[in-house]
């Protein structure tokens, strides 16, 4: 069941344009929005949160256009762009404990959960946690007010190859539970180790958006991998 639908989302700048942009995101499944840096993927995921002024378009989420449900809608939805330090030399708890008053769904059982899943010490400081942990503290606060869907913009970026795996399988969990992952990166082997669908945006334009399944059988060569289908599609050669 599509849980978000962007529907023909225009947004111009004086040197870039997010053209026509469409897809939908699904209950349950993971999402990899996929591009080379510059190709529009943090400024539909504004879009998307109406963080920006769009041209046209709309963004519909649980069949309620969030132009007119935004307070309500954003309290389902968990965001997170990259690494965050919060209060550098706060311990995670002070954070939690001033974070948790803007949320009326917040569930401590849910943070005591992601805090053991997660590997986390409360008592830890974001000035000592890697980057892959801070990631996870962002996660962290985002499910524990009950998040239906993860917005994730380059969470993988910057991160160690190990950390990178670590969070992947963590979109697996989330995705076992119920929770749509929709996460944006440049780098196509993490779109292969956990994707369901692929959303693949080039120069402002969705190329695809479908199934990982549907997208190799429909421009995958014989034998080529999905890393070597996309660059290829990148050159220009099946661009539409």
């Amino acid at each position: 069941m599509s849980i978000v639908e962007v529907r023909d989302i225009v947004k111009r700048y004086p040197s870039f344009e997010l053209k026509s942009i469409s897809f939908d995101i699904h209950e349950g499944r993971i999402t990899g929005f996929i591009g080379r840096n510059g190709a529009g993927k943090t400024t539909t995921i504004k879009a998307m949160l109406n963080l920006i002024h769009t041209q046209s378009g709309s963004i519909t989420y649980f069949g309620k256009a969030l132009s007119e449900n935004e307070p309500e809608t954003k309290k389902r939805i968990g965001y997170s762009t990259g690494t965050v330090n919060w209060y550098p030399r706060k311990k995670i708890k002070d954070i939690v404990s001033v974070v948790k008053n803007f949320y009326e769904t917040w569930d401590d059982e849910a943070y005591r959960k992601y805090l053991d899943l997660f590997e986390l010490d409360e008592n830890k400081m974001p000035i000592e946690l890697s980057e892959g942990m801070k990631v996870k503290v962002n996660l962290l606060i985002a499910l524990s007010h009950r998040t239906e869907i993860m917005i994730l913009d380059e969470p993988t970026s910057g991160l160690d190859p190990f950390s990178r795996n670590e969070l992947l399988e963590i979109f697996i969990k989330l995705k076992k539970e119920g929770i749509a992952v929709f996460f944006s990166t440049h780098i196509i082997s993490d779109i292969e180790k956990c994707a369901d669908d692929i959303v693949y945006i080039s120069s402002g334009k969705i190329v695809a958006a479908m199934p990982e399944d549907r997208f190799i059988i429909k421009y995958s060569a014989p034998g080529e991998t999905l890393e070597e289908t996309i660059l290829r599609m990148e050159g220009g050669a099946d661009h539409v």
